[in-house]
């Protein structure tokens, strides 16, 4: 090769050097400018979601939802809080496994998902063989422990908090099972201490139930008058809660505490009646005039049943209608004259049973007349026992009158089920709390949910809460 071929191959070699060079610093330079743009991006549009969230252009829970899930996509800022609450109720036991993240503006939680497994039978049902409940408790622990990485067990409060199952037990028995349970949360990768099992104060029931209806709504930013009411049936006990706002309500002071809400506290009314719960008013009823019995006849059933089991707190009952001197009408296209007739509940003498009982417990303390004023959601056995009854979707749920309780009630009645034996009896005694019990006319509108937004409606949210925001792990 001559020199000149040489130096010709050298210069055309340093050519390409720098010329890839040259590439490669303007691709840098694009990738440079690239990423300014996006950061740029997302200041501008964070900023101008701040600045519409904070002049009332949008409602504030949709502004904060979009900041959020801008932070989450472009930022990478979602740090998860977990916790998970066991809700040993009367009639069986819930775990709710919560996930948590901090809004981006306000630092305030917003529920992403939760886990809802349940089991039965209630802690109650395990008086005399407390290990045995405990048993139960660790299953549900277990899928939570599958639900929330592990990498977060150690700072994820637990709790139990155990309801009017648990209340109405002897106070030896009900400590007996408390005990069974401590001993199992001190083998858990949770965090726990001495708070963590308890029995639940029927007014805790009462604001955490309230707190998680008007959370998963996004009412509790709003003004208090804003807030919606919160009646809740369980088993053993019932709770009517509301922010309190006319001096009637705020006379009644041993009614009146705080609730949490992300704009501070907020005064509310809230009791808890118990033995007012549907499974607690059920076997009142059906012990009507026959004392301590385990076989029994019942007014409010209808005669065609026989031996129908019902338990509760860990006892058998077994509950027929009456034998002789019962109602009956024609059955529908029947003939008169051919003895076509059915028997029927007696819905005269079973409302005046029902009315006797809800009277005798609610007169002490009838809630104020500042609840039919309020916007009201109800839910647990409210909601089960309307879907069964055939008033709302049992998937979507629905709004319903006081007076669709009523003559859902008449209706039951004059229909023998000997599927549903108890419906009757369970449709009557709604209808009466609602108005005779909590004073609402027949007119009165009543929403009836079991989720919103995909959440279980449950105290147990408000109690997540509760517990995060005053637990370090937070």
């Amino acid at each position: 090769m001559s020199n000149t071929e040489l130096r010709r191959r050298k210069v055309k070699e340093h050519n390409e050097k720098v010329s890839g060079k040259k590439r490669k610093s303007k691709g840098v330079q694009v990738k440079s400018i690239q990423t300014s743009l996006i950061c740029l991006i997302i200041s501008g549009t964070l900023l101008t979601a701040f600045l519409v969230l904070y002049t009332d252009q949008i409602p504030w829970f949709v502004g904060n939802r979009i900041i959020d899930n801008l932070a989450k996509q472009f930022l990478g800022y979602h740090k998860p809080v977990h916790a998970v609450v066991i809700d040993a109720g009367s009639t069986g036991s819930r775990v709710l496994a919560y996930t948590f993240h901090k809004s981006y503006l306000g630092g305030y939680l917003v529920l992403d998902k939760e886990l809802f497994e349940y089991n039965k039978p209630g802690l109650s049902s395990f008086a005399k063989e407390p290990q045995k409940g405990a048993d139960k408790i660790e299953v549900l622990l277990e899928k939570a422990k599958k639900e929330i990485p592990q990498e977060y067990w150690a700072k994820t409060p637990l709790i139990l908090k155990a309801t009017a199952g648990l209340r109405l037990l002897p106070a030896e028995q009900a400590e007996s099972l408390l005990n069974a349970i401590r001993d199992l949360f001190k083998k858990t990768p949770f965090l726990t201490d001495d708070d963590s099992i308890e029995i639940m104060d029927g007014t805790d029931e009462g604001i955490f139930s309230w707190f998680t209806v008007n959370f998963l709504l996004n009412k509790l930013n709003s003004s208090p008058s804003q807030t919606v009411a919160a009646l809740d049936l369980g088993g053993g006990s019932t709770q009517v809660t509301f922010s309190a706002m006319t001096p009637s309500s705020l006379r009644q002071k041993e009614n009146i505490h705080e609730a949490v809400s992300p704009n501070g506290p907020i005064p509310v009314f809230t009791h808890s009646y118990l033995g007012l719960g549907l499974m607690a008013a059920r076997k009142a009823v059906i012990s009507f005039q026959n004392a301590d019995n385990f076989n029994v006849t019942c007014e409010c059933v209808n005669p065609i049943v026989r031996n129908k089991k019902f338990h509760y707190h860990g006892n058998d009952y077994y509950v027929s209608g009456l034998e002789k001197d019962y109602p009956t009408m024609l059955v529908e296209g029947g003939d008169y004259y051919n003895g076509e007739m059915k028997p029927i509940v007696d819905f005269s003498k079973c409302s005046e049973i029902i009315a006797d009982y809800v009277h005798n417990i609610s007169n002490t303390n009838k809630p104020p007349d500042e609840l039919p004023l309020k916007t009201i959601f109800a839910f647990s056995y409210y909601y089960d026992k309307a879907s069964q009854a055939g008033l709302i979707d049992f998937a979507k749920g629905g709004q319903v009158k006081v007076d669709d309780f009523k003559s859902a009630a008449l209706r039951t009645c004059r229909e023998p089920n000997v599927d549903q034996p108890f419906i009757c009896m369970d449709m009557t005694y709604i209808w009466l709390l609602l108005e005779q019990g909590f004073g609402l006319s027949l007119d009165t509108t009543i929403y009836l949910y079991k989720k919103i937004k995909g959440h279980e409606i449950s105290w147990a949210l408000g109690a997540a809460y509760n517990v995060l925001e005053r637990s370090k792990s937070v």
